[in-house]
């Protein structure tokens, strides 16, 4: 049976935070702008006209008595706080996609009160208990219950496509936290293309959209058709990754609170590039002078970067320490702890392809993922470390977008595996290549396992190369066992002299097998 998700949204929360900030009352227009345009508006100001994406000139011609104010996430996260622990207080282990929209496991609640129907009352009336007018959602999959809650829906199971189809294609992009930015291009350019509802762009061959469109499009496709976004990780979670600190002097200041959320988030980042994961749910924690604990599990759909942990832990710690005197800390925070709830490989949602999140990650992300599409999923591979004595062993082709698991676990003990450092390239190819000696004689493998002489120079097609030195050789007996990959072989390395040659390597490494030497590896 398939999960249930409940989404609590609080329309237009930017812009009832920036009216509560100046104690306006509820009715009065207000407007919040970022970049010169309204970003969010509430019902009075839309009722006169006013709406996304105006320049503020052209929304006060439309309003005269609307209130601008600017955009401020610190603000928002802060003064959502209380109805956040209101709703936690209700049902325990919700998650926060971004100020004014959480989401929790349904499941649990609605056994609880009895049936969904009656958990979605109970929190909207614990919501509009703390001054906060919300509505709820429920579906199968989580960005199908954010759309739910846009109209106060509950979806039945299995119906989250029928219940997608005929809505308007923007509702793909009209929640920020589950899109990324630029869906609003991809509606556009869908819109153009004729297509006008969800159900649609559900149409479209996944193959298609692959193929002609970016990760972004395919992950809009499935949300459109009801299927999960991201499926679930076999990885599990890496030992360690959480990160405290423990305050002296307690924190009892937003910008302490800042500066010490931004140096956590560093560290935290650092163990998970070690442990090659991305986080995509982190619990933020805090314990402070008189015992109490305090937590929030923050939700993205995307990997977290340091600045946007960073950010998430100044907006929870803002929201708890200048929170409403009845649910604020009696005393500093003393232990600060971040600890990733939901990791994935870092490569699996192709965060930081070489190193990176900038654009031209993303650009080339978006061509990969397109090659795939027009030439199959295993048209682009991508190296995993696994266990294994030879090179060619270590490596563990993956296809893009799949979790990045070895075929052979490389901690463990591997006798006989090759020393470091491992080759620059692996040549599947294995040229032929010959060994001389200082005669101009083959220097071949004897039956004690040693060079029949000294090697001097090696022989490539019509090139010669003169050896400075060389190591080896090692005998390679593997899996004597089984006749069909039974291996009795030698591998030795060789290096050149100075090279002479642009393209010339510094040096080989070589097997022989029945008494023919090729190469299997060039160190650069």
């Amino acid at each position: 049976m398939r999960s249930r998700v409940l989404a609590l949204w609080c329309p237009d929360w930017p812009a009832i935070a920036a009216a509560a900030s100046v104690d306006l009352i509820p009715t009065h227009p207000v407007a919040v702008l970022q970049s010169n345009r309204v970003i969010a508006c509430s019902t009075a100001a839309r009722a006169d006209g006013v709406r996304r994406g105006l320049r503020k000139r052209e929304a006060q011609a439309r309003c005269p008595t609307l209130h601008v104010a600017l955009a401020d996430p610190d603000r928002d996260a802060r003064l959502f706080e209380p109805t956040a622990a209101a709703i936690d207080a209700v049902a325990p282990g919700i998650e926060v996609l971004r100020p004014g929209l959480v989401v929790v496991a349904a499941r649990g609640i609605s056994r609880y009160f009895g049936s969904e129907y009656a958990a979605a009352e109970r929190l909207v009336d614990e919501a509009a208990a703390t001054g906060v007018e919300c509505q709820i959602g429920i579906a199968d999959e989580l960005s199908t219950a954010v759309v739910a809650a846009r109209h106060a829906a509950i979806v039945p199971r299995g119906g989250g496509a029928q219940f997608l189809a005929p809505l308007p294609i923007a509702e793909l992009a009209a929640e920020p936290s589950l899109a990324a930015p630029e869906r609003t291009e991809l509606v556009d350019l869908l819109q153009r293309l004729g297509l006008r509802t969800i159900g649609d762009f559900a149409a479209i061959s996944p193959v298609d959209v692959a193929s002609r469109f970016g990760t972004d499009a395919v992950l809009a496709h499935r949300s459109a058709r009801g299927e999960p976004e991201r499926p679930p990780s076999a990885r599990p979670l890496p030992p360690d990754l959480d990160v405290e600190m423990h305050c002296d002097p307690p924190i009892d200041r937003v910008d302490a609170a800042a500066f010490a959320g931004r140096a956590l988030a560093e560290r935290l980042h650092t163990k998970l590039a070690a442990a090659s994961v991305a986080c995509t749910r982190l619990l933020v924690q805090a314990r402070t002078g008189n015992a109490e604990h305090l937590s929030r599990t923050w939700r993205c759909a995307e990997p977290l970067t340091p600045e946007g942990t960073a950010d998430r832990v100044r907006w929870q710690l803002d929201g708890w320490l200048t929170g409403r005197s009845e649910s604020r800390p009696t005393a500093g925070i003393v232990l600060l702890r971040l600890e990733p709830v939901e990791v994935v490989a870092a490569g699996a949602l192709q965060l930081g392809l070489w190193g990176g999140v900038g654009e031209e990650d993303e650009r080339a992300r978006r061509a990969l993922v397109r090659v795939q599409g027009l030439l199959g999923g295993d048209a682009v591979q991508v190296g995993v470390l696994s266990g294994g004595r030879g090179p060619a062993e270590r490596i563990t082709l993956v296809p893009l977008g799949d979790e990045l698991a070895p075929e052979t676990d490389p901690a463990l003990p591997w006798p006989g595996q090759l020393p470091s450092p491992a080759p620059t390239a692996i040549l599947d190819s294995r040229p032929e290549v010959m060994l001389e000696n200082s005669e101009g004689n083959r220097v071949l493998i004897t039956e004690r396992g040693v060079f029949s002489s000294a090697p001097a120079r090696l022989r490539w097609g019509t090139r010669i190369w003169q050896l400075q030195g060389w190591a080896g050789p090692w005998l390679v007996d593997e899996r004597w066992w089984d006749s069909a990959g039974a291996l009795s072989a030698a591998r030795a390395q060789v290096m050149f002299e100075t090279a002479a040659e642009i393209d010339q390597p510094k040096a080989l490494l070589l097997m022989c097998r029945n008494q023919s030497w090729c190469v299997e590896g060039i160190y650069e």
